[in-house]
Formats: structure tokens, sequence, C-alpha cells
């Protein structure tokens, strides 16, 4: 393999594997398809492999319509065969990056998709991690795994890192239209993955090594961890107070300048924000640097929920009631409003604390119908009926997930009381004496 980008891939429509049809892979699988690539999409869970290639979506925020045009074109096939990793020319691994119980990294999924990896790889293949990780991950923990298929990373395949930018259930950004960061540990590499890329995404960002682009996705995200942790402590602060955070969030975010508005929460989920500051902080230990500002907002957005439960005990006393006996409905079990993604949800940790202080726990999730097992929880529920005589049964609603189709006048209404840790109740008009904000 030459050391300049092999004009065969650089100029062709490369034919693309995607490893990891969750959600990362499926949408980037599908642009890439609409790209004119031929697309192999690799995953170890048969069921989900059947769905898709059945034309269903395994995901809620992306329609079957958008499965069903990626299996029609005839450029698209789901599988579990790996033996099958040797057609594509690229291959591009989507899998989680998630924390061990002591919350360090857990590369398991990584080194093990790189194993898979390297039992078929070819020459002139390009690997391409997108999982988010620590800076040092594509070289330290990817490279040494792929190379003893007896193939050199630089002179026999090529290889880069593009972190995924997912935002599941964004209504003005998606797969294509965002901006997409891309690093490799050579030029050449560098080209062929921008020349792959740019048939999926509008907007590509080179940068100057797999580091760089591995430390970029890691600062997007402490980002928000750092200044979601401010606001969660100044609501706490403003409590005690007398002062609504969420007015005094509404009155600074008036300034055109200088200001971006940030919001409490009963805790931080999704795959990202929860996760990568950690990874961090144990990158950091390795050279001897403490992150104690990352380590703080890291500390402090996960003790939100034992914050939510404390005001639910309090808002509960205020009615001459105790926590333990009493029926408690959480509204909402994605981590977000309007998806039905529940890794790293806050709420699967409400609930099980209510549970473990004795409280009598229903959920309602229009978009999770039942629960499923996590590598945290089993919760072993189904989703009950939103009604009013239904809320009206229950001594306490708990509001974790504000999704858009809750009718929250219905619901202030027949509610006896709500703890309300998503300003959820905000615009419902009239009384609002039962509310309790958390």
């Amino acid at each position: 393999m030459k050391k300049t980008c092999n004009s065969k891939n650089c100029d062709k429509r490369s034919s693309v594997g995607i490893i990891g049809l969750g959600y990362v892979g499926l949408p980037l699988a599908r642009e890439f398809v609409r790209g004119g690539c031929e697309v192999y999409g690799f995953d170890i869970n048969p069921d989900a492999v059947k769905r898709i290639n059945s034309g269903k979506s395994p995901l809620k925020h992306i329609p079957d319509e958008h499965i069903a045009e990626m299996t029609k074109s005839g450029r698209f096939r789901a599988t579990t065969d790996a033996t099958l990793m040797d057609k594509p020319d690229v291959l591009i691994l989507c899998v989680p990056t998630p924390l061990t119980a002591s919350r360090e990294p857990d590369m398991y999924y990584v080194e093990e998709s790189c194993r898979t990896v390297a039992k078929s790889l070819r020459k002139g293949q390009l690997v391409v991690l997108e999982s988010t990780t620590y800076p040092g991950t594509t070289n330290e923990v990817m490279k040494p795994i792929l190379e003893a298929s007896g193939l050199k990373a630089g002179k026999d395949f090529y290889m880069a890192y593009s972190p995924e930018r997912e935002d599941p259930g964004n209504a003005h950004y998606n797969t294509r239209t965002i901006p997409k960061v891309v690093g490799a540990i050579d030029k050449p590499s560098l080209d062929f993955a921008m020349s792959v890329y740019k048939h999926a995404i509008d907007t590509l960002i080179p940068v100057d090594s797999c580091e760089t682009a591995e430390a970029i996705k890691i600062v997007e995200n402490v980002y928000r961890c750092v200044n979601i942790a401010m606001v969660n402590e100044l609501k706490q602060v403003f409590d005690r107070m007398g002062i609504d955070v969420w007015e005094v969030i509404r009155g600074a975010s008036s300034k055109p300048f200088g200001y971006q508005p940030f919001y409490p929460g009963p805790g931080l989920g999704g795959h990202c924000i929860p996760i990568d500051p950690f990874y961090l902080t144990w990158k950091a230990r390795q050279f001897g640097m403490p992150t104690r500002f990352i380590e703080l907002a890291g500390e402090i957005n996960t003790a939100m929920p034992h914050y939510v439960i404390q005001r639910t005990m309090e808002a509960l006393n205020e009615q001459k009631k105790s926590l333990k006996g009493s029926k408690v409905l959480v509204l909402g079990l994605a981590y977000k409003k309007d998806i039905d993604d529940i890794r790293e949800s806050p709420s699967l940790e409400l609930i099980e604390l209510l549970k473990e202080k004795g409280a009598k726990v229903d959920y309602n999730d229009p978009f999770i119908p039942a629960t499923k097992k996590t590598r945290e929880y089993n919760l072993q529920m189904k989703s009950v009926p939103l009604t009013p005589a239904n809320i009206s049964k229950y001594d306490c609603v708990l509001i974790a997930t504000a999704h858009s189709c809750y009718d929250m006048n219905m619901i202030v209404k027949n509610a006896k009381l709500i703890v309300d840790s998503r300003n959820a109740c905000d615009a419902v008009k009239g009384s609002k004496k039962n509310v309790v904000k958390a």
C-alpha cells in the first residue's frame, strides 16, 4: 500500500460495512445508502437484523419507511455473519463504550469488534472507530488488535477515528447535516476516510490526528456536563432561597451575548454526557493530572436523582404522607423527551430509589411499553395507562421526562401531587398548588 491515497479507493464510491446497527450505526448506514454506496450492516442481535431486513425500524426516531427505502435500494443488507467483513472497502465501528462499576472505561465492545475485524482484515481496507472514547484509543487499543492479523496500519491497511454526533429526536439536525470531525493515523488514511464520508455527510472537518478527533468529542460532552452541573447546583441553592431557577434562566437568556442557557433536571442520561467526562478523568490520571473540575461536575450530576427523591419525600410530608407505602407514578422512562432511548436514563435510578424507600411505583412512557434489562437495571415493569381516573389514584406523580404528547393540563387537574423535575407544568394556566418543582 503506497503512502499516498489509493486512487482506486479515493475516487470511487466505496462499499461500507457498519458494525453495530444501533442509535449511531443505523442512521449512518441510511445516509451511506442514500449516498449511493453499497452497505453491509453487521450486528450481533439476530432479532434486530431480521427486523431491519424486513423493512422495519428498531428505533422510534427512524421511521419504518427509511428502513424500507434502504432494503429496497438493493444496496443494503443487515447480517450477523462476521465472515463477510472482508467484503466492504471500509469498516466503521459504532459500538458501545460504557463505564465499569468503578467508573472506568469499559472497552470490551471495541476490543471484541476489533478482534472480529482482525480475523478477516485484508490489505487496502479502511477501519474507522466512531465510538466515543478517551484520546489514544485508536492507536493504543484498536491498532494493536488489528495488527495481530499480521497486517500493519499505515502500510497494509488504513485507520481513522471520526466521533459520532448523533442527537436522536433533534428536529433541526440529522446525521447528514451535522458536521463531522475526521482524524486519522496518516494523510493517506485521512484522504481515504474523507473520500468515503463525503457520500454520507455534507460537511467534513479534517483534523491532524486520531487523538485530536477523540479529544474533540470529549470536550463537547465535558462542556455540557460541567454547565449542566452548574445549573443543577444553582437549582438547589435557589430553591433554598425561594427563587425559581427556571425563571432565572429565562431572564438570563434575554442577554444576546456571553450567555448560553443550560437546564437542570433529575440527572444526566444518554450514552455521552454521563459517561465521557469519566473517560477523560481516567486518562488524565495516567499523566498525573487531576481533573477536579470535571470530577466535581460528575458528582453533582450523579447526585441529582437523590435530590429529586428527597424533594418527593418532603412534598409528601407536607401532605402528611410518608414515601414508604405511597403510590408513585413516574412519567417518562426515556432519558429525554420524545424518544425511546433509556441509555443511562435517570428515570431508572429514580424508580429504584423509590422502591428502596418502600414506595409502590408505576411508570408511564408512550414510547416504551415495557422495560428491558440493561447493564444495571432489570425493572420488569410495563407502562400503565395515563388517564384522569388512573392519575388520581396515585399519591404522587413524578415528572422525570416531559414528553411533548403529555397533556399537562389534564395531569395537573387530576393529580393529587406533582413533583416536577423538568418544569413541564410551567405552561399550565391557573392554580398549580399541587405542583412542587424539584
